[in-house]
């Protein structure tokens, strides 16, 4: 079962749109449909609150960088093991509309599960990756998950997080293979559709060859 769910993401008002940020999206989306408050904890340097049925949400307020510490130290105050860990963050490697759920496995340069993977010595957390896409040529990961997605791709990941929070109560039950079979077969990524200037022009240009075809007959007749 599931016994703390973290959102990865940085504090503050410069921060709280960019897809860096998405896991605090989504917890902020499951504490408000649920009726919890996220209180500020100085001892953990996070926002925290608990549900009825026992389960912590932690949003670290240490920047992403230093996401482990508040992990840390309220998992071991609870003695919460690793694998009782859900983490909530952005993946680059996931178009926007896409949610994933694992356990374990490379970090991909993500700076936030790289610090919480040396503060708890381990990597067997869960992880529930929300996809926000790759960067464009030229733009480098680090400055891409800083910047605001444009409306069409926020509109995607917000897809994905509802999908995700239907089956976040399976998944701190503990039936974590069930939701994961269900999250993976609910993707709607965000698809770039063509100007319908171009598919206007494209469908013209299929029609160039017809007319020639048929001004050549007219000029030398049928053999």
């Amino acid at each position: 079962m599931i016994r703390l769910v973290v959102g990865l993401g940085n504090p503050g008002k410069e921060h709280e749109r960019t897809r860096h940020n998405a896991g605090f999206w989504l917890v902020e989306r499951h504490a408000a449909a649920s009726g919890l408050v996220l209180r500020k904890d100085p001892k953990f340097k996070a926002l925290v609150a608990k549900d009825a049925g026992g389960a912590w949400f932690l949003l670290p307020q240490s920047f992403m960088n230093l996401s482990g510490q508040p992990v840390q130290m309220l998992a071991g105050f609870f003695k919460i093991k690793p694998e009782e860990i859900l983490v909530v963050h952005d993946e680059l490697d996931f178009p926007p509309g896409t949610a994933r759920l694992k356990q374990g496995g490379g970090i991909a340069g993500h700076n936030g599960l790289k610090d919480i993977s040396q503060r708890l010595g381990s990597h067997d957390y869960w992880r529930l990756r929300l996809g926000v896409g790759k960067p464009p040529p030229g733009t480098e990961g680090g400055d891409y998950v800083l910047q605001k997605p444009a409306a069409e791709e926020r509109e995607a990941i917000e897809a994905s997080i509802v999908n995700a929070l239907a089956v976040l109560p399976q998944c701190i039950a503990g039936d974590l293979q069930g939701a994961m079979q269900k999250l993976h077969s609910q993707d709607r990524p965000v698809v770039k559709k063509e100007p319908e200037k171009k598919e206007a022009e494209k469908k013209a240009a299929a029609k160039e060859p017809e007319k020639e075809r048929g001004f050549l007959k007219s000029l030398f007749g049928k053999k």
